[in-house]
């Protein structure tokens, strides 16, 4: 699924800004977290809606 890859992104770019000593590196890091959280949701939701359409596929 691609939600939980961008999600394994995100986590893992913010331990890397956990771990930075530069603030404007880290605060850039978290700002790409952040986006790359979003992604993951909208990817949830469009994973959900082709789940859905699925379903309701006549047989």
């Amino acid at each position: 699924m691609v939600s939980k890859e961008y999600l394994e992104t995100a986590r893992t770019l913010l331990r890397a800004a956990q771990n930075m000593t530069d603030r404007r590196i880290a605060g850039q890091l978290k700002a790409l977290a952040e986006d790359y959280e979003r992604r993951a949701e909208r990817a949830a939701h469009a994973d959900a809606a082709k789940a859905l359409a699925r379903s309701a596929r006549p047989r």
